[in-house]
């Protein structure tokens, strides 16, 4: 009943702004001298300034705070592939998450077309208009390579939050969970459930951080070297995780894992998974809206600390916790692109906004709406890049 009121007031609250977005201007234009200090002839010299010097555009024009939010419409929410059209109120909250927690200009770019090149030609070409790409709701694995050619060929940041915002979140309320179950400092066994964008980025940032006795597991079985199964980002994954080789199915792999990180389905793990698992095992269950397991189920069964993707249990996973700051961070820094570097440094910014005496099994990782990341993930990220500029500098 409270899921149909909510749909039902999220309709009615759509047909009545007719979405969630408007442009509004910085200045009034009431006078002809406001007229003409705005556009012609005035604007003509601010033109000269940029087409001078094209850096000028950043700090003459609204460019340098502006993002586009760019999708196909291939993978959006739970809901697949529904098309550019239907994505565009998910689009529009993006913008709104951007201004609210960074004051950035998010702008929605619903592209109809799924063509790789089509898509990365476009995406370049736009980017004269914004200092920053983030890449929204795009299947895998096509993902993969629209993200890795736009970084290549563009000069700005371009992120891909359904990979790098979830694993940031992930790796910030992992740091955490395991100070409550006092395995910060031991050797832990990681399985991660969904080998698709999402799973493949957690488990690189995971590595990177240092995690790295780390098991994924797809709907075809066990990642692991010589599957005739795999995908090109799956065979990459198999050459660093798997350390022992293991084939099957999660019930085979997940037996004596400190942590379950599911992005995969409603269901798939049970409580006699858990009940195989190290003492004190961690569950992050973050398929939406239905997660891999109940909250109340993975206690049962014996977990110590469970997160979900849902705002009605504790613990929720959260992107929002992450892009805004990332964004926030890498452009007031000038940074070219967005590091793995930055990225571990926005997930302990994050893990870091909750105290030692704040942290509890319901509380390892703070609110979504906890105004606190966005600055601490901003500062982070800023730090890091300035960082490696100056060794980048040093070295050259």
């Amino acid at each position: 009943m409270v899921y149909k009121n909510l749909k039902d007031e999220a309709i009615e609250l759509h047909y009545k702004h007719k979405g969630k977005l408007e442009i509004t201007g910085k200045m009034e234009i009431n006078t002809e001298d406001d007229l003409s200090l705005v556009y012609t002839p005035g604007v003509a010299d601010v033109c000269k300034q940029i087409a001078d010097d094209p850096n000028k555009i950043n700090t003459l024009t609204s460019r340098g705070n502006m993002v586009g939010i760019v999708t196909d419409g291939t993978a959006v929410l739970g809901l697949g592939n529904i098309g550019p059209k239907a994505a565009m109120p998910v689009m529009e909250g993006k913008a709104l998450l951007f201004k609210k927690f960074a004051n950035i200009d998010g702008f929605p770019i619903c592209l109809d077309t799924t063509d790789v090149d089509e898509i990365v030609n476009i995406v370049k070409a736009m980017g004269p208009t914004f200092a920053g790409i983030n890449l929204e709701d795009i299947a895998a694995p096509r993902c993969f390579e629209i993200e890795k050619r736009l970084k290549e060929e563009l000069d700005i940041p371009v992120f891909h939050d359904d990979q790098h915002g979830t694993a940031i979140v992930v790796l910030a309320a992992l740091t955490n969970a395991l100070k409550v179950v006092n395995k910060q400092n031991r050797p832990i066994k990681i399985v991660i459930n969904g080998a698709g964008a999402a799973g493949i980025a957690i488990a690189k940032l995971l590595y990177h951080a240092g995690l790295t006795n780390i098991t994924l597991v797809s709907l075809e079985g066990v990642v692991a070297k010589g599957e005739d199964w795999l995908n090109p980002m799956q065979v990459e994954m198999a050459e660093v995780t798997n350390k022992d080789n293991v084939r099957g199915t999660l019930k085979d792999a997940i037996t004596e894992a400190d942590v379950f990180i599911g992005v995969s389905g409603p269901g798939a793990l049970k409580k006699e998974h858990i009940q195989t698992m190290a003492k004190d095992p961690i569950i992050f269950a973050l398929a939406n809206p239905i997660p891999e397991i109940y909250p109340e189920e993975a206690l049962e069964a014996g977990a110590a600390v469970v997160a979900t993707g849902r705002s009605d249990y504790p613990n929720q996973v959260n992107n929002l916790l992450a892009f805004p700051g990332i964004f926030r961070g890498a452009i007031d820094a000038g940074a070219r692109d967005i590091t793995t570097e930055m990225k571990v440094a926005a997930a302990y910014g994050i893990a870091d906004v909750l105290s030692d005496e704040e942290i509890s099994k319901d509380k390892v990782i703070p609110n979504a709406l906890d105004e606190r990341a966005g600055e601490r993930v901003a500062q982070a990220v800023m730090s890091s890049a300035i960082q490696q500029k100056k060794e980048t500098s040093s070295v050259s």
